[in-house]
């Protein structure tokens, strides 16, 4: 059921990149369950991105054909790019997207896109790892899937469980002020949106669902996990500096009070100081063997411990109990010098009983003994840490934050265009379909937006 005369409720986007061969099947596919299944107006558009092969000219004739169907063409590759593009041009009430392969059984789509439409939730995702979702794929990528959210819970404090599902819809005010601040055009883009949508104290909907690996998936995997390790610190030390501004989105659209930045869970405190231990002990092993020969193991070893437990302190604090603002900061080094003491007693009497054990050791070894020791000092440095210097604050009711509401005029460029020219890769929309190239070229964007009815002839 697809009534015409009711205002447009929910856009499915398809971002394709070279998908000849599977665009039609799939879109046929995915219109015949929308028309049996949705009884909502819906459209489908398909968010074609800088493909190289017959996908534009097979878009086009689907959207001819179907008049349920719209294309967005980019010039621009990237499917974070196409689906800004795709869903800032639509009119619909909630934007969801599918991946081509249609991995995800569409029997999610229906509950997917419900709390939206309701106004209950502001995004949704699928989930393939919740216990009851069913998932089919190599042991590799579910092993890298399941080590990135473990990541993000670490790094970002995260509580959402499936950032890379190709299965998600939000709802379109809610997109309107998110994606000028998503900066990703690749496949971080999702990652990105749901930390910001989540840190600004946003309700996302998770919906687990059954998925089945594509074999001929276009993802590379390994140039992909570089790119969004880049991300999560990018996106980490944006939300540290205050750049992405989540209170001014709260103040718009939040559900629940933001006030002082989150602590995180016990996962992703270990998680945090583990990167940070790991860091201190490079650090401490260089400075040792920079010492050693001139003022001897001993001293070496307490001139590097204080070094590098002032600078792991202050990163403890800040990164990994997430303890910010000058407060206390005197108290808490000094808290961090009296466990640096126990540490250096852990150290030096390793040190002792190496030369009582084994005089005359070469620097070797003794860099060896001292490593060992450090790591079992950083595990009796982390219970202190967290159970004495960087205590949890007491549970209060925080006051609502004034703040002002996110500006229009933020300084950031929006990340859609519909330029008619076609410059950075956006084309003309036009009904049903996207116009480019020299039909496009000297009119201007008509700013109509698309319906579900069949597009006329450009």
């Amino acid at each position: 059921m697809n009534p015409q005369e009711r205002p447009l409720a929910l856009d499915v986007v398809v971002p394709v990149y070279n998908e000849q061969v599977a665009l039609e099947p799939s879109i046929r596919r995915l219109t015949t369950y929308l028309a049996e299944a949705m009884t909502v107006p819906w459209q489908v558009t398909i968010a074609n991105n800088a493909s190289v092969d017959a996908t534009p000219q097979i878009a086009d004739a689907l959207a001819a054909e179907l008049a349920e169907v719209r294309v967005v063409h980019t010039l621009r590759k990237g499917r974070g790019h196409a689906l800004k593009l795709a869903w800032g041009s639509s009119a619909a009430q909630v934007l969801a997207y599918v991946d081509v392969d249609l991995s995800t059984d569409l029997a999610a789509l229906p509950p997917l896109v419900a709390p939206l439409l309701s106004g209950h939730s502001d995004v949704a995702i699928g989930t393939r790892l919740s216990r009851s979702s069913r998932v089919v794929r190599g042991g590799k990528r579910e092993f890298i899937s399941r080590s990135y959210n473990v990541l993000l819970h670490g790094m970002l404090g995260v509580t959402f469980s499936d950032a890379q599902c190709g299965f998600k819809a939000i709802r379109s005010d809610v997109a309107v002020v998110l994606l000028p601040l998503v900066h990703d055009d690749a496949w971080f883009f999702d990652t990105e949106l749901l930390v910001i949508a989540q840190r600004s104290g946003l309700r996302i909907h998770e919906v687990p669902v059954d998925w089945i690996d594509d074999l001929d998936s276009r993802v590379d995997i390994v140039p992909t996990i570089r790119q969004d390790l880049r991300g999560v610190l990018r996106v980490g030390r944006d939300l540290a500096r205050g750049v992405i501004p989540v209170q001014s989105v709260y103040a718009e659209l939040g559900r629940s009070p933001i006030g002082p930045v989150a602590r995180p869970s016990f996962l992703g405190q270990v998680v945090r100081f583990a990167l940070v231990g790991g860091l201190s002990t490079i650090v401490y092993a260089l400075l040792y063997l920079a010492f050693q020969g001139a003022l001897g193991a001993q001293a070496a070893n307490f001139t590097a411990l204080l070094i590098t437990t002032i600078a792991n302190t202050w990163a403890n604090r800040r990164f990994t109990f997430a303890v910010r603002g000058p407060e206390r900061a005197l108290i808490h080094q000094f808290q961090g010098l009296i466990v640096f003491g126990i540490a250096w007693a852990i150290t030096s009497g390793s040190l002792v009983a190496l030369t009582a054990l084994a005089p005359g050791a070469p620097t070797v070894v003794e860099l060896m003994v001292l490593t060992v020791a450090n790591l079992v000092a950083t595990m009796l440095r982390f219970v202190l840490l967290r159970r004495w210097v960087f205590t949890a604050p007491k549970r209060v009711t925080p006051a609502a934050p004034v703040v002002s509401h996110l500006s229009a005029a933020s300084g950031q460029e929006p990340a859609v265009s519909s330029d008619a020219t076609g410059r950075e890769g956006a084309g003309r929309v036009v009904t049903g379909r996207v116009v480019t190239g020299p039909e496009a070229t000297g009119r201007e964007a008509t700013g109509q937006k698309p319906t579900n009815q069949k597009a006329s002839a450009a």
